[in-house]
């Protein structure tokens, strides 16, 4: 029968650090009395099975099957319920080599665990009450952090704020419910200050609400990052401007004509955006065969691109190939190159004027190419992930709702169902009233070990 996350008596183990070559290596056991069923594969097994929460036993692990050693490690034990995962934990730092690692994850498989799910460590944290939906799928998130900016709002999500003004919301939410509930079942008994006396409470909730829903954008760009393609026509400097980007030389710089055949990508960290910019071919009509190949991969990217940057050559001015495209993408960054040079022309409106070549104007478009992502201008600090922020508006628009109910003087159980459809988002954004099923999606998602 296939396992599932709620199997939370089993004995998993995964390695817990990224796969490959690297000179330490953890691999992660956990489960109830883990700590003396692999003692039976440790060179000391008993001071590993006296050994106390939070402390470190060296010794060798030997594969139960044949008595061999397996590596000199260093055994990390946690018990319960003070432990990461709330059960009874040992994490073996070992050697890197991923020979290694297979070699000690098989044994202790011999010894009785089974391979740990994805995301089945944390999802026992969760189980455990170590840390709520929200707080779990930030240690997901920090896992995937690609600049400092992500991993700090990934970081301040996991300590608990977001989670704590959630858990707020849902009390008085909760609270509000049961007033209205005594009220339509005891009409003739009062609630101190009716629902009426609620409502600056419950406008005040319903703001915080689109606040969290408003900031999702910005949060989940952070994590998510976007794909930004440079486009222009030959020779106008695109790579020089991806190599800018990048602080390197990257992408062949040449005063020859379509020597950009295929299109580069790489990744970089622009005001703590992770962005995948690409250099594309030239925009040109072309009788060579691969140049009208690169050329045409190019314009997919280009369809494919959350933002176009059109770098036009400011000596040599606009074209009508230029008017062209931008007539057809008014929503492409423009970039007037070669500010350097004594030949630039004057900038027309709406470009913004840069040097490849020594980087005048490049902090300033970095900061339009934020502004022009959705989300970029906003907090790094609101709810990164979709099933968050599609639950989080639905909180909101349920609490308005009953708001304008109440407001308008309708029937009580039509606000008792709004308020109840709100609190039960929240409840399934933190986990509270999240289905196995739900559960089982949200730590699929995560890394094997985590």
């Amino acid at each position: 029968m296939q396992e599932r996350y709620i199997d939370v008596e089993d004995l998993i183990v995964a390695q817990a650090t990224p796969p490959g070559v690297s000179a330490l290596a953890i691999v992660r056991v956990a489960g109830p009395g883990c700590v003396d069923k692999v003692a039976g594969g440790f060179s000391r097994p008993d001071r590993l099975r006296e050994a106390p929460g939070r402390s470190l036993v060296r010794g060798t692990f030997l594969d139960p099957r044949d008595g061999k050693p397996v590596d000199d490690l260093v055994a990390a034990v946690f018990r319960a319920p003070e432990s990461p995962t709330g059960q009874d934990q040992v994490d073996f730092m070992t050697h890197g080599s991923p020979a290694v690692v297979a070699a000690l994850v098989d044994a202790l498989l011999a010894l009785g665990c089974r391979k740990a799910l994805p995301g089945e460590f944390s999802f026992r944290s969760f189980v455990a009450g170590k840390a709520d939906l929200v707080e779990s799928e930030a240690i997901d998130e920090l896992s995937r952090a690609r600049t400092a900016e992500a991993r700090a709002a990934a970081l301040r999500r996991l300590g608990g704020g977001v989670s704590a003004e959630i858990g707020r919301i849902r009390s008085e939410l909760l609270e509000n419910l049961a007033a209205c509930e005594v009220l339509l079942d005891y009409p003739e008994d009062e609630v101190e200050g009716g629902l009426d006396g609620r409502l600056p409470a419950m406008r005040a909730a319903v703001d915080a609400l689109a606040g969290l829903s408003a900031a999702h954008a910005g949060a989940r760009l952070r994590l998510e990052g976007a794909r930004v393609a440079v486009a222009g026509r030959t020779n106008a400097g695109k790579s020089s401007l991806f190599n800018r980007f990048l602080r390197e030389e990257r992408s062949i710089v040449s005063g020859e004509h379509g020597t950009t055949r295929d299109w580069i990508e790489a990744s970089v960290d622009l005001e703590g955006i992770p962005l995948v910019l690409q250099d594309t071919a030239g925009l040109r009509p072309t009788a060579d065969a691969i140049e009208a190949e690169g050329v045409r991969r190019s314009r997919l990217l280009l369809d494919a691109a959350d933002l176009v940057l059109y770098v036009v050559d400011g000596t040599a001015g606009l074209t009508d190939d230029d008017r062209e495209f931008l007539g057809a993408r008014p929503d492409a960054l423009r970039v007037w190159n070669k500010a350097d040079s004594a030949a630039c022309g004057a900038v027309p409106a709406g470009f913004h004027p840069v040097s490849a070549l020594d980087g005048r104007g490049f902090q300033d478009l970095a900061l339009a190419i934020v502004a022009s992502l959705p989300g970029g201008a906003g907090s790094a600090d609101g709810l990164a992930g979709e099933r968050q922020a599609a639950l989080v508006e639905a909180a909101r628009a349920s609490l308005s709702d009953a708001v304008a109910s109440i407001e308008a003087g309708e029937p009580l159980d039509l606000v008792s169902l709004d308020l109840k459809a709100a609190s039960d988002s929240l409840g399934e954004l933190t986990g509270e009233t999240a289905s196995p099923d739900v559960l089982d999606a949200i730590f699929s998602r995560f890394c094997v070990g985590k």
